[in-house]
């Protein structure tokens, strides 16, 4: 079977085989030049720690927060707090993922409805969602809820109204032929609009992932007794910039995780057409 595939493959030409090589040469630059910028920025943060250029207490350094993640690691804090933010934060990223792919269609689906509710919606995504907080901490109190209810006003105005536009500009003729072959607006949105709007989809999930991740730290950070944000606000209460700081580069590490993951089931589906 492998030698029937090889058999069948089109032979590779020099050129052909000059851009791969360039472009794989390339990458190894670009990914070599991102590991010594974060190992010079490190290096320097520790030196200028150790010799005192900055003081530690208030900036800590790089074998302060290793020694402190160690330490969380120990008394499993770490587990406890980050397990908690994971929770809520893919709990936030899936409501919003199914909320916002339903308004968007049902606004697609039902243009006089869409015409009512996009100025309420514009305002609700530029009314910042920290004002929101104290309301939804008297209405629902303190706990996971609220904070995944955080999460999830941070992104799924914006993530319908984007994918409400996208909707909207995909191809006009094929909807057209679909309802020249007698398909109703049903038809046009299951075989055309939804099928096309995949890369848009899977590009607003990027986004999503990362808003979040923001409301999520943001409900943590006013209701809250364990995650991430519950520690970085106790840590600068208590001045334990150890702490605050591993807190953050946590978050960082979650939000690239996250980042990485739809970036590959997006690779994935252009493989695939």
């Amino acid at each position: 079977m492998s030698k029937k595939t090889s058999e069948s493959s089109p032979p590779v030409s020099s050129r052909q085989e000059q851009f791969l090589r360039a472009h794989h040469r390339q990458h190894h630059i670009i990914t070599l030049g991102r590991l010594s910028i974060l190992i010079l920025f490190l290096g320097f943060w520790e030196t200028a720690a150790r010799l005192a250029w900055i003081d530690s207490f208030f900036f800590s350094s790089p074998s302060g927060i290793v020694q402190y993640l160690f330490q969380m690691v120990a008394d499993r804090s770490l587990f406890t707090h980050t397990g908690v933010t994971l929770f809520e934060t893919v709990a936030s990223f899936l409501l919003v993922t199914v909320l916002s792919l339903a308004a968007a269609t049902l606004l697609w689906y039902q243009r006089g409805l869409s015409s009512i509710l996009e100025p309420y919606l514009v305002v609700l995504n530029a009314l910042p969602k920290s004002a929101l907080a104290p309301l939804l901490i008297v209405w629902l109190g303190t706990g996971a809820n609220t904070i995944i209810v955080a999460g999830i006003s941070v992104a799924v105005f914006g993530s319908i109204i984007s994918l409400y536009t996208g909707f909207c500009q995909v191809d006009s003729e094929m909807c057209k032929l679909i309802y020249t072959l007698g398909g109703s607006r049903k038809d046009a949105l299951v075989k055309v609009i939804l099928p096309s709007s995949i890369p848009l989809i899977l590009s607003s999930m990027k986004v999503n992932i990362g808003l979040s991740l923001v409301g999520v730290i943001i409900g943590e950070f006013l209701a809250a007794r364990r995650g991430l944000g519950y520690l970085i606000i106790y840590g600068s209460q208590v001045f334990q910039l150890n702490m605050v700081i591993t807190s953050i580069i946590i978050l960082c590490a979650i939000a690239m995780i996250f980042y990485k993951l739809i970036q590959s089931a997006e690779h994935f589906y252009r493989k695939l057409y």
